[in-house]
């Protein structure tokens, strides 16, 4: 790894070498904090957990070829070379925010409420038609897991795609201190984690903390249809590039048509410029994922063949709206996580299925002191969306059953406390032909409902 010698390591840990002195120019080949991923030559990094403190697995990780270690204490025994630090997170996030000035190469951050990251999985598609591009994977997204996705570039690597996830103010702050983004890209001001940032006006200034180490010659790229970023008139001179279905947006769509859960047709316009396109995932905020990666894809100069090549390529991927074909269903796996805005978007698109239309709901968290009406604004938007069955689970969805219920009497509603007794009582909700959302904060588990639906 690029300049990710021993010697460099120490200091940009303020650490203490142990270790023989004739290694300090090695470079180490990986960096991680899982033991049981050790390469030749790798940097481990234990991390002290709630359950778990990985030093007690460093002897092992270094028999099987590890370079060196950190350790947050000192190692009075060790017959191997070790770096000895205060805090394994802080010298992780160290290490990445030096490992990409390194590398020299343009950084796209993603953050937002809804959509990062679908909006993420876009724009990578996109620019991977010119450059060679990584991106976050799973939910690699916080003060670790982004240290850990930069630790994956490599000198070959020519842009990264890194999503920025939050749940306090001045996390984003730090952050955007390590990655650094040429590109800031916003997609919504929703009702996430209120327990920690208040109201909209708290989850706007949490967001917007991205733009505090942007480079100067950076760009900003917001949803404009968003009344929240729509007040951002720019930062430190750096006019933002507005997307939406408002034909005033500097990148805007018309002409959308549903496509069913094939997924929805649309018109981008940029400028002079015009394409028709189809986004192969149904709904429309993915219109507007489309229209965030168009204006990024703009910005890194491709053409709009390669735009739109990229756009209609987009593969999905588990637990964020993956189609999945049963011999009896078709499952909808949107269970990676849930607020109230995603919630309602996902209830829009399975009205477009085919068959029986039924939602799996499952409860949403971190809403703050309003949860039980968020949770009812949910009910009741699913009594009205337009589709046959919601199946609600969890002691907050409760008030999502009681609300759809109130709504339409006649609106076809069942509840289950918890996900073992939905599990129990699965086979008699659902039928063949049906087409089933499954929906609800990653806490709830329900991968278990997708699985238990595809061996039926």
């Amino acid at each position: 790894m690029k300049n990710l010698t021993l010697r460099n390591l120490t200091e940009v840990c303020s650490g203490t070498w142990h270790g023989d002195d004739a290694l300090l120019d090695c470079e180490v080949s990986a960096i991680t904090t899982d033991s049981r991923k050790i390469e030749k030559d790798c940097l481990f990094v234990p991390i002290v957990g709630e359950r778990v403190d990985a030093h007690r697995f460093i002897p092992d990780v270094m028999a099987k070829g590890a370079l060196a270690t950190l350790s947050e204490r000192e190692l009075s025994d060790a017959d191997y070379p070790y770096i000895q630090i205060t805090s394994s997170l802080q010298a992780v996030k160290d290490i990445a925010e030096f490992y990409l000035q390194q590398l020299q190469l343009p950084v796209i951050g993603i953050t937002g409420s809804v959509g990062k990251t679908s909006t993420k999985e876009v724009i990578a598609s996109v620019l991977k038609e010119k450059y060679r591009t990584l991106k976050t994977q799973g939910n690699f997204n916080n003060e670790l897991g982004l240290p850990l996705t930069v630790f994956r570039l490599r000198e070959d690597d020519q842009i990264a795609v890194l999503e920025m996830g939050i749940s306090d103010f001045g996390e984003m702050t730090r952050l955007t201190r390590i990655a650094k983004p040429d590109t800031c890209v916003i997609t919504n001001i929703g009702t996430c984690h209120l327990e920690n940032l208040g109201d909209r006006d708290g989850v706007l200034k949490a967001k917007t903390e991205i733009f505090r180490s942007m480079q100067p010659s950076g760009h900003i790229v917001l949803n404009g249809d968003d009344d929240k970023l729509a007040t951002v008139e720019g930062y430190h001179g750096v006019k933002p590039v507005f997307f939406g279905l408002d034909a005033k947006r500097d990148v805007y769509a018309d002409q959308i048509v549903s496509r069913g859960l094939k997924g929805v047709s649309c018109r981008i316009h940029m400028g002079e410029d015009a394409f028709d396109v189809l986004v192969p995932t149904p709904g429309i905020h993915m219109v507007y994922n489309a229209l965030a990666a168009a204006a990024v894809g703009r910005i890194y100069g491709l053409t709009i063949e390669e735009i739109k090549r990229g756009i209609e390529s987009l593969e999905t991927i588990r637990g964020r709206f993956k189609m999945i074909e049963t011999e009896n269903f078709l499952v909808v796996d949107d269970c990676y996580n849930a607020n109230p805005m995603s919630m309602k978007a996902s209830l829009d698109v399975l009205h477009d299925g085919e068959g029986r239309r039924v939602a799996i709901l499952g409860d949403m968290g971190e809403l703050g002191e309003n949860e039980i009406s968020l949770h009812e604004e949910v009910g009741e938007h699913a009594a009205k969306c337009g589709i046959d069955v919601c199946i609600c689970v969890g002691e907050l969805s409760l008030h999502i059953a009681e609300a759809a219920r109130k709504a339409d009497p006649d609106f076809e509603v069942h509840y289950e406390k918890d996900r073992e007794s939905l599990l129990k009582n699965l086979g008699g909700y659902v039928r063949k032909g049906d087409t089933i959302l499954v929906k609800a904060s990653h806490f709830m588990k329900f991968e278990e409902v997708v699985d238990a639906l595809e061996k039926m």
